[in-house]
């Protein structure tokens, strides 16, 4: 596949998928809204931070090193070995599923069954519902690697319709049902968005269309796990470049949910404040994520597609070297752009922001500090999936082993940066030591790619310097709209905020003017791709 037309079906991938993050976090946005005014603060932090992390915790352990390792390279491989291996996902789903639920049961907190109810049948439901999703991984797989962009668009938006319809079915009928509502909800997630992608594949193999596409997959039974004689069960360079990610995937892991770990075996925060801090943080990402995780995801394929991992610059083609440098830059320049206005025009609106969504209960107290740090933590994500992305899909095996001890040592200081940071200044302080965990990152990350292309012409991390018109605009608005909140927002009357909120639209607005005049090879980008 030429390399532009790779990243093309990329970009709409991330087009996509970006809709698609959209959909969950405008459809958790509302739910927590919903669920706020018919359940307790402790049953929504329960679900949203203690049994959720169980979940992510098991498929992130059980699949994302077989993803990264099975997403890595040509399409043209032995899907038989491939697909294999991918199945090793499910006993490995089970048996995380087994000892994390022994111990959420057994060796941590658990909740006064008079506030939260039924909490041992959401443990084991919120397990089950990892393994079954886990069921769905050769399928996913496939459909990635060759960009089937409608299935994945589908199948996520159905899981999520399904699961948010019958949850708010059950809260209003059947408020008493505690955690039985959830554990329900996120069974009908798991199943129907495996039935999605099982059933597309028995559709879609052996059709016409299939055959003009030279799919590599012939028969459904292609699907499940296969021993051919004479020859290996799986593909075993596959295999140990698996084991090099699972290893990072573990430390990943705790740096990206760290903030749960923290709170889930630390109890540094009740269950009332952990719920508090989970709406908030959920608000923070809603823009953030919805942009960030699909570049992050489809741009991995990109990379990995057009440049061979482990080659120095030299080594690689150089239409290609010079094409993937230059989507690098671009991307950087992109969400550093975006992260920047989140920063700058979140910290005046996020009071008014928290008291529109959730009343005096979440725009009192540090929920107001909270967002305004989450804000200048969205610009330390934007940087670094983009940054990380690229250094993933280029790394050798030992590159990969070598970072894993980076991870480690990051690990070990994450966490007790995160427990001292919340003993002093509570839950802003999750914020704080995620900021710094994504700095180390990015640090890191950067070191890679100038190393990487040093020696060449190109040079991406260009993308990572906005102009200086635009860095005044910038510091502009910040100064007028924090005015602005000072002045109108948020005790005087709906007429102030809609100051407020004029105020900062018109800022807004000549920042984007500023961007279509600055930024003209950006924008060219964004329209043709």
């Amino acid at each position: 596949m030429a390399a532009q037309e790779v990243l093309g079906q990329t970009a709409r991938l991330a087009s996509s998928s970006a809709l698609l993050q959209v959909l969950f976090r405008v459809v958790t946005f509302g739910l927590n809204a919903f669920t706020l005014r018919y359940l307790s603060r402790e049953l929504i932090g329960v679900v949203n931070v203690r049994l959720t992390l169980l979940y992510s915790t098991v498929v992130f352990l059980a699949r994302e090193a077989f993803r990264r390792a099975c997403l890595s390279g040509s399409t043209k491989r032995n899907w038989t070995k491939t697909i294999n291996l991918l199945w090793l996902t499910v006993p490995l789903g089970v048996l995380w599923s087994v000892l994390l639920g022994l111990v959420w049961l057994h060796l941590l907190e658990v909740p006064d069954p008079s506030v939260v109810p039924h909490y041992q049948a959401g443990v084991v439901a919120f397990g089950l519902s990892a393994i079954i999703e886990l069921l769905g991984e050769p399928c996913w797989v496939l459909a990635q690697a060759h960009l089937f962009v409608r299935l994945k668009v589908i199948a996520e938006s159905l899981s999520v319709v399904s699961k948010c319809i019958l949850t708010v079915t059950l809260v209003i009928l059947y408020p008493h049902w505690g955690l039985y509502i959830f554990s329900l909800a996120q069974l009908l997630y798991a199943s129907v968005l495996v039935m999605c992608y099982v059933m597309y594949f028995v559709m879609f193999l052996g059709s016409p269309e299939a055959t003009k596409k030279s799919f590599p997959v012939a028969r459904v039974k292609a699907l499940l796990p296969n021993f051919v004689e004479d020859e290996a069960f799986v593909n075993w360079r596959e295999a140990r470049l698996t084991w090099s990610f699972f290893k990072q995937s573990f430390l990943k892991q705790i740096l990206t949910e760290g903030e749960r770990y923290v709170m889930t075996f630390l109890n540094v925060l009740n269950f009332g404040d952990q719920g508090v801090y989970d709406i908030v943080n959920n608000l923070g990402s809603l823009v953030a994520r919805f942009i960030f995780l699909p570049i992050e995801e489809s741009f991995y394929v990109f990379f990995a597609k057009v440049l061979e991992r482990g080659k120095a610059v030299k080594d690689q083609k150089q239409d290609d070297v010079a094409m993937a440098a230059n989507v690098l830059e671009l991307l950087l320049k992109l969400v550093l752009l975006i992260g920047l206005t989140i920063t700058v025009f979140g910290y005046a609106y996020s009071q008014l922001a928290l008291d529109i969504y959730g009343g005096s209960m979440l725009s009192s107290g540090t929920g107001p500090d909270l967002l305004r740090c989450y804000s200048l933590y969205v610009l330390f994500l934007a940087v670094n999936g983009v940054t990380e992305c690229f250094t993933f899909a280029l790394m050798c095996k030992e590159e990969v082993d070598r970072y894993n001890f980076v991870m480690l040592a990051l690990s070990l200081i994450f966490l007790c940066i995160s427990y001292f940071l919340t003993h002093w200044y509570g839950s802003v302080g999750f914020i704080l030591a995620n900021c710094f965990n994504m700095g180390i990152r990015i640090a890191h990350s950067i070191h890679y790619i100038h190393d990487y292309f040093k020696g060449s012409t190109y040079t991406p991390l260009a993308g990572l310097i906005p102009s200086p018109l635009l860095v005044l605009i910038y510091i502009g608005s910040g100064i007028i709209t924090g005015f602005s909140e000072v002045f109108f927002c948020c005790d005087q009357g709906w007429m102030a905020r809609l100051l407020h909120i004029s105020v900062g639209a018109l800022c807004l607005a000549a920042t984007i003017v500023t961007m279509l005049c600055t930024e003209s090879k950006l924008i060219h980008f964004v329209r043709s791709q």
